[in-house]
């Protein structure tokens, strides 16, 4: 295992149910970040994929030009999600009760998970989720910046630097056989100024069998 159990807890052990029972409509990062991450989305997203939005909410931060087969979104709230534009459908789930996904093998081009990985408590289960249901060739697009909900965080994300943060999440993805990293997104140097939200991305793949 990646974690210890000390390293998964958090400062506020009350369930993630009862902190995300109510909306939020709001952006956590600023708008540079958002535009990196679409423009990312841009380099490997193509029209006509199955699209996972795992840990979404009222937006997805897709680029608007694309039109996918399918937007499949996940969340912990129903009312973000029922407002985000780009999902078909959706599905509310918490993952650190709820390990197993109720999507089938091998049926998704790529999974997003967008400024959320630092809330996971198993997230080993989570990977090995995500390389189930992606199709070989397809991608996951983790993306993070120093922003949370710092008493919902993990231990063993509070505690690190970003550069941590940066290894933990590729330990995540390597960890799973079958996912590997491909590439790896750092603040451009203005951004530890102060000026804007660093902006963190690990890309995976899925391995071919």
């Amino acid at each position: 295992m990646i974690l210890n159990p000390h390293q998964r807890t958090k400062l506020d052990s009350r369930s993630d149910d009862l902190f995300y029972a109510a909306p939020r409509f709001v952006t956590h990062v600023d708008d540079f970040f958002l535009a990196r991450l679409t423009d990312l989305y841009r380099q490997y997203l193509q029209p006509q994929m199955r699209v996972l939005d795992l840990m979404s909410s009222w937006v997805s931060h897709l680029p608007p030009e694309l039109s996918f087969q399918e937007v499949v979104g996940h969340g912990m709230n129903g009312a973000e999600l029922a407002r985000n534009p780009r999902l078909d459908r959706y599905f509310v789930q918490n993952l650190n009760e709820e390990l197993a996904l109720p999507l089938e093998d091998a049926s998704f081009n790529a999974v997003l998970m967008a400024v959320s990985v630092q809330y996971l408590q198993y997230p080993e289960a989570t990977f090995t989720e995500i390389a189930r249901i992606l199709k070989p060739q397809g991608v996951v697009i983790v993306s993070f910046s120093n922003r949370m909900f710092f008493e919902k965080a993990i231990q063993a994300w509070r505690e690190g630097n970003e550069g941590d943060r940066v290894q933990l999440v590729q330990t995540y993805i390597n960890s799973i056989p079958a996912l590997k990293v491909i590439e790896t997104h750092l603040p451009r140097p203005w951004s530890c100024l102060g000026f804007t939200d660093p902006f963190y991305a690990v890309v995976g793949q899925k391995q071919p069998v």
